[in-house]
């Protein structure tokens, strides 16, 4: 993101901090003999009103809530020591709901979604602990509507429940669930950054043709995800590309339950001229589910194949940012029991006060199909005005 431009400042932040570095914002407590100690956090919060068409009349309604948006509420703590050629440091970041009072009283519950420690020099950098995958990470870390509400399926139960909505998770890209991991990442040499990991594995429920589980599963090695990076100036735009993946294998010592395999693929250009930005990103999955990359061995996804894209533009002016989005995922087969097309398209305003404090409003549809059947399940449109708070 352009830091230069105080149309970005909480997306530039909020990026930062999920992809393993402390937020650019954040606030430092103490720097002193090599040690340092740092805060960043966002609040947010939206008036959302959501109008569902399903294809079952008697659940159409209108439906107002005061909700928080794609992102949950947060707060980082980020801490590193130098000795010598080598930097130790970590994160933790903890991050809440503002809506679980509505079903269990006044217990708000907390996920830790970063927990991890790093160990850095010239050579590069070794990340330990729970983090964000690889899979599909950049594809959602630089979304255009990352600080904003996103699509809010009836079907997926996201108008009632109480916790995010989907943002574009399942319309242009899966969630790289946050899990334990031993990551590398490679110095930056001329615009280009490796990162390889080893994930612990999903460990699901593989069962016969008749549904019954046996025997136990397993996973002889870990699941492997990678991502590859490169950053570059072309024509006086600065271009940002991106190539990820991940491959599980995990078996069963029943007799006659299949292994199965899961891999994804996950892509993408975001373009910066000026105050125009571009992005384009895609996936492609197999035996994964298409909203969570940590859900991948059920037998209801051995042979669900899923892909989709997301098409995004935003243009600047002065505090101002205004961003269109259009993103799909086609799913051959999952938890809903039919081939289905989900799809998202929305138009964003985002508004600078300062660096820390952004307005934002949001219009967006998202549509379900049933490509079996031929027909529209739900229709649902969504108006979403927000507040958000970041540093």
């Amino acid at each position: 993101m352009n830091k230069n431009n105080t149309a970005y400042p909480l997306l530039t932040a909020l990026a930062a901090a999920m992809l393993s570095a402390p937020a650019s914002a954040a606030i430092t407590l103490y720097d002193q003999d090599d040690t340092s100690f740092s805060v960043d956090g966002y609040f947010n919060a939206f008036y959302v009103h959501n109008k569902v068409d399903h294809i079952d009349p008697d659940l159409d309604r209108n439906q107002s809530r005061v909700k928080m948006g794609f992102l949950p509420n947060y707060i980082g703590f980020n801490v590193d020591k130098k000795f010598d050629n080598l930097t130790v440091g970590g994160r933790s970041s903890f991050w809440v709901t503002i809506n679980d009072s509505q079903d269990n009283a006044t217990e708000t519950g907390i996920d830790v979604r970063q927990f991890y420690g790093t160990v850095s020099g010239s050579w590069g950098e070794v990340l330990f602990g729970k983090d964000f995958g690889l899979f599909g990470r950049s594809n959602i870390m630089l979304d255009e509507f990352l600080t904003a509400y996103g699509q809010s399926s009836d079907t997926l139960g996201l108008v009632d429940g109480g916790g995010v909505s989907f943002g574009n998770i399942g319309t242009g890209y899966p969630y790289p669930f946050p899990t334990s991991q031993i990551t590398y990442r490679s110095p930056v040499m001329n615009g280009f950054r490796a990162a390889v990991g080893i994930m612990d594995p999903v460990d699901g429920h593989l069962v016969d043709d008749n549904g019954v589980q046996t025997g136990k599963d397993y996973q002889d090695s870990p699941r492997f995800e990678s991502e590859l990076t490169y950053q570059f100036e072309l024509g006086g735009a600065q271009l940002h590309t991106w190539l990820n993946g991940m491959y599980q294998q995990a078996d069963n010592t029943g007799v006659g339950v299949d292994s199965v395999t899961s891999r994804g693929l996950g892509y993408g250009v975001q373009a910066k001229l000026g105050q125009l930005s571009l992005t384009g990103s895609g996936f492609n999955a197999e035996g994964i589910n298409p909203f969570f990359t940590n859900n991948a061995t059920q037998a209801s996804l051995r042979e669900s194949d899923s892909k989709g894209y997301l098409l995004q533009g935003s243009y600047a002016f002065g505090k101002t940012r205004v961003a269109l989005s259009y993103g799909k995922t086609r799913d051959d087969g999952n938890g809903l029991g039919y081939q289905a097309d989900f799809k998202t398209s929305g138009i964003g305003l985002f508004h600078s006060i300062n660096d820390n404090l952004t307005l934002v409003a949001e219009y967006n549809r998202f549509d379900l199909k049933d490509r079996d059947a031929g027909d529209r399940v739900e229709k649902t449109d969504t108006l979403a005005l927000g507040v958000a708070l970041g540093w």
